[in-house]
């Protein structure tokens, strides 16, 4: 007699094991065998919002605060606005945004988050108390948390190297929190050792007595969803930027400068946009295809190297706060380190990028910071606008030859020329 329950090629499990097969939990941690384990899930875009705030927080910050000591505090601040949050992007490229504590868990650092984001202004006068702890919190918690879900799963060694960043962070937290209850010089002492700290530890693999040290090799790592998450959060940075240029214009007095400085800004933010995403973005999802040690890439090209990039996004947007309120001033100092200084970190920031993920020199970024620096010494001469003209005509020149030299790499490479 034939079996025509094991003939049958499609066959449908009983109503009550089709149901303990939907509820038996699949974990904490990503399926890496899923095709969709490596898109970037709605609820981390909806976390990335409040960092994107922080950065608008930053923006605002040095435009007010353009001196030696203002850029200092903006530059302990956006590493830590950073470094908040590259290391949850670390956490949820293994998360799985799918399982309901964890999105629990991202819904209680957004909430911090806002907390941190929301101090920024103050937060070397009376709120310092709120931004220390906040970060520090947000740091320690994510990462026990951490080692629970992947002990859980008996990836005992991932579990071991969070247990390192945790304890970094709370050793780090010590000069955040001490920081935050000292005074004026020194608190600004105290938190730059912070966040050189927190800066320092990955080089060295989070090394401690006892626990030994994390070897990038062991870094489990969805390469496609870091470069896309990174990706978006550059994205949405140049989109925030340009929905404040867009703003100042209805608060301005409309005339023909006024309309000139806002075409500069939008075109400069396009040429950001372009330089990045033309042909870095896609090199860098590739890039991790091809690495022998995923781990070594992520950390560098994308945890590190993506701070002068993002750093130049706020720069510039403190230029354009410039540029859209006095067009037709003498551009003086701060106004020429914002509108040329920005395009330059942001220039020299992609340079290492494309360097770290394909190997090679765009020598049309090196011709793009020359020309911002000769700006710099033409800039007493000019009006704002006519720097901000001069910062988007380097971009636009840095755009314009990569891509000539690549198509002129493509067609030798095709025999077309």
């Amino acid at each position: 007699m034939t079996n025509t329950r094991a003939a049958t090629p499609d066959v449908e499990l009983p109503d009550d094991e089709a149901a303990q097969l939907a509820a038996r939990p699949h974990g904490y941690l990503r399926d890496r065998e899923d095709e969709d384990a490596a898109r970037v899930s709605f609820v981390e875009l909806f976390f990335d919002l409040v960092f994107v705030f922080g950065i608008t927080q930053l923006a605002a910050y040095l435009a007010d605060n353009i001196t030696p000591e203002g850029i200092v505090r903006v530059s302990v601040m956006f590493v830590a606005v950073w470094w908040l949050w590259i290391n949850t992007a670390w956490a949820t490229n293994r998360l799985d945004p799918d399982r309901a504590l964890v999105r629990l868990v991202i819904f209680v650092l957004l909430g911090a988050g806002l907390v941190f984001s929301t101090g920024i202004p103050v937060a070397f006068e009376e709120r310092a108390m709120a931004f220390a702890t906040a970060y520090v919190g947000i740091q320690v918690a994510r990462s026990l948390f951490m080692v629970w879900a992947l002990r859980t799963h008996e990836e005992h060694g991932e579990a071991r190297h969070f247990l390192r960043v945790g304890i970094w962070f709370a050793l780090s937290g010590v000069l955040w929190i001490a920081g935050a209850l000292a005074v004026a010089d020194a608190r600004v002492v105290l938190w730059l050792l912070a966040a050189a700290t927190d800066l320092l530890v990955p080089w060295i693999g989070f090394r401690l007595p006892g626990l030994g040290r994390s070897s990038t090799h062991e870094w489990d790592i969805e390469g496609e969803h870091l470069a896309e998450r990174c990706a978006l959060f550059i994205i949405i940075a140049l989109g925030e930027s340009l929905l404040v240029t867009g703003g100042r214009l209805g608060e301005a007095e409309w005339n023909a400068a006024v309309w000139a400085a806002f075409g500069v800004a939008v075109m400069g933010s396009l040429a950001m946009w372009w330089i990045y995403f033309d042909t870095g973005a896609k090199r860098g999802t590739r890039a991790f295809e091809e690495a022998h040690d995923s781990g070594r890439l992520a950390r560098f090209a994308y945890t590190y190297v993506h701070m002068p990039i993002v750093a130049g996004i706020v720069v510039a947007a403190v230029g354009d706060k410039f540029l859209l309120a006095h067009p037709g001033d003498p551009a003086d100092w701060p106004a020429a380190l914002a509108l040329l200084g920005g395009p330059a970190l942001f220039l020299l920031g992609n340079f290492l990028f494309k360097n770290a993920t394909s190997r090679r020199w765009p020598i049309s970024h090196v011709i793009g910071l020359v020309l911002l620096g000769a700006g710099l010494f033409l800039a007493g001469s000019m009006t704002i606008l006519g720097v901000a003209a001069y910062g988007f005509a380097a971009l636009l020149v840095v755009a314009a030859l990569e891509r000539a030299l690549l198509y002129s790499r493509t067609a030798d490479r095709q025999g077309l020329k």
